[in-house]
Formats: C-alpha cells, sequence, structure tokens
C-alpha cells in the first residue's frame, strides 16, 4: 500500500512544494489510514461524509488524542482542498476531541546539572543550548552559523513555530563551546567543497536565487551538521543536512538515565525547565513570552502554576495536623 502509484504521487505533490518531511510521513500516513478505514476505495470516490466518520472513529475507538485527530483532519482537508482539489464542504458532524492541556515536566537547577555533567561535547552543546535559550528542538538543530551573535550574547531564530522569527539569549559561559563548534564546521566545509559532488547546504529558495553562491559559505552551513552527506530528497542533490533530530532525543534519553533521574526528560523539559527557571530567578513572564515565542501569554502563565508549592499554592491540612500534634 505503501508504494501505490497514488501515494508516491502525493509524496512528490508535497515534496515539489517544500513540505517538510515529517509533514509529508505524518500526512501520507493518515491518508493511507483513511483509504484503508473505506475499503481501499479511491479518495476522488468519498467526500465529507467519510471524512467525518473517519474522524469519528478516531475519536470514540481509537481513543486518538484531540491534537493527533487535528492532525489526521489537516491531512485529509490538504488530501481534498489541495491535492484532490475537491473541496470537502461541511463536516460539522465532526465530533472533535478535546485536547486536554498537559502540565510541564520542569527538573530543578540541580537535576539539569546533573543531566548535563552526564554528556560532553556536541552533545553537551546542544542539550545545553536548549536549556539556556529555551529552544525547541528543531530550532536548534536549524542553526546556521550566521545566526550566532556574539557581541550581543543572542540567537536569531528564523521561521520558529508558525513561522515567526525572534531574538533569544545567548549564555556566555557557551562561547568556547560554540567557537570550537564551528572549527568543526569549517573542517567539514573544507571537505564537502573538495568533494565535486556536493552542491552546498540547502537554502530557502528566495534566498538561494539571491546569493548563488552562498551555499557554499562557512556562514550559512548548520551549526550542527550530519556525520555524512546525504541526498537532498527534494532537488536529489548532495548537501550536508543538519544532526537527526532522533539522535538528540537518544541523547537526551541516555542521559536522564545516567543522572537516574525519573522524571520524563525529552528536550521540551528543558524548554520547560528555561522557563521555569527564569520565572523563579524574577523575570518578567512579558520577557519570557518573547524569548519562548508564545503568541498569547495565557501559554506562558502555565509555568506560573510550576513555581506554586502544592496545587495552586494550597497547603495540605495534614500538615497543619501534625504541626499541632
Amino acid at each position: 500500500m505503501s508504494a501505490s502509484p497514488f501515494l508516491r504521487s502525493l509524496r512528490e505533490h508535497m515534496l515539489v512544494r517544500r513540505y517538510s518531511l515529517r509533514t509529508i510521513k505524518s500526512y501520507s500516513y493518515w491518508i493511507k489510514s483513511f483509504i484503508i478505514f473505506n475499503g481501499k476505495v479511491h479518495p476522488a470516490e468519498l467526500g465529507g461524509a467519510e471524512v467525518e466518520a473517519f474522524l469519528n472513529y478516531l475519536a470514540c475507538e481509537r481513543r486518538v488524542s484531540g491534537a493527533t485527530q487535528a492532525i489526521a483532519l489537516n491531512a485529509l482537508a490538504f488530501l481534498y482542498n489541495q491535492y484532490l482539489e475537491q473541496p470537502l464542504g461541511s463536516i460539522a458532524q465532526f465530533r472533535r476531541a478535546q485536547p486536554q492541556r498537559k502540565l510541564p515536566v520542569v527538573l530543578t537547577r540541580k537535576e539539569v546539572a546533573g543531566l548535563l555533567n552526564t554528556l560532553e561535547g556536541t552533545p553537551k552543546l546542544m542539550v545545553s543550548m536548549l536549556y539556556a535559550s529555551g529552544l525547541r528542538r528543531m530550532e536548534l538543530l536549524r542553526l546556521r552559523v550566521k545566526d550566532i551573535d556574539f557581541d550581543n550574547l543572542q540567537l536569531q531564530i528564523w521561521q520558529g513555530k508558525g513561522g515567526k522569527h525572534r531574538l533569544v539569549t545567548l549564555a556566555p559561559e557557551l562561547i568556547p563551546a560554540l567557537r570550537r563548534q564551528i572549527i568543526v564546521v569549517e573542517r567539514y566545509l573544507i571537505a564537502d567543497i573538495a568533494d565535486t559532488r556536493f552542491a552546498g547546504v540547502w537554502m530557502p529558495d528566495a534566498l538561494a536565487r539571491k546569493y548563488p553562491n552562498a551555499n557554499k559559505t562557512l556562514a550559512w552551513q548548520y551549526l550542527f551538521p550530519a556525520s555524512r552527506l546525504s541526498i537532498d530528497p527534494y532537488e536529489k542533490l548532495i548537501r550536508r543536512h543538519h544532526f537527526d533530530e532522533s539522535a538528540l532525543n537518544k541523547y537526551i534519553r541516555a542521559a536522564a538515565l545516567r543522572a537516574k533521574l525519573r522524571k520524563n526528560v525529552t528536550s521540551h523539559t528543558l524548554r520547560h525547565c528555561f522557563a521555569t527557571h527564569l520565572l523563579q530567578a524574577g523575570a518578567d513572564i512579558r520577557t519570557v513570552q518573547q524569548q519562548l515565542g508564545h503568541s498569547d501569554v495565557k501559554t506562558t502563565e502555565i509555568y506560573t502554576h510550576v513555581l506554586k508549592q502544592g496545587a495552586h499554592g494550597v497547603r495540605s491540612p495534614l500538615s497543619g495536623l501534625l504541626a499541632e500534634g
């Protein structure tokens, strides 16, 4: 099924339009699931009623989360509105699962220090930057050398979540390690240029046209490059991509095990720690909002709940009872 002409054509359609590989994989999965759910009938012969039935099946029988249900809906909206050019129309009977807001997992400063102490070299630098600057995982991995502003102690984040740009703080303690990392990037670049197959690092189309030679300059190389050259799936050219996100996840999980942390630690946990520890240190919530790139301060306010001892700042009556005894 995954190698069907229809799904191959769908993938090519998304590749040409520069959809991210993560989105292509996700949309392909849900569209394939939709087709199987409907007995492998061609989607052009289906419509809003079948989409509603599939989404309700996900919510009621598979009990997927609200976020997962929304991704499936986005995939099917793309299938009909963009690919098949058959607008879905109304799906008013669709019973949307209500997403549950999760409280962030936050480490203490001591726990963060213990985590970092189990790492060394480039992995330690990457994990340190997640915590030091509150970066999302892909924001870290997509950093270019030019995005490091040593003079003003800041990082330039381009095309973050929602396509927004922002500036975030850079810990001066990381400068020596960052300078060493740039030397590593430069060595990779020298070797890559010597390879006649090397087409330069990938750059956004508009910038590639405006600066045709920039893709082989140090400034535009990824700060954390992959260890080997690979084929760009969009243009079939030999390039050096950025460090793999799944490998970064593995480093963090292994570090948490070595540090004997009982909490579930992910790359996003370090972003939660950044926000919570800033607020604990007296930072204004609007400042933290800007650093995190949140559109609404209400999203940032969830970290204020973590600062209160006990749920909602309530002292357990058992504490008073024992104190009286």
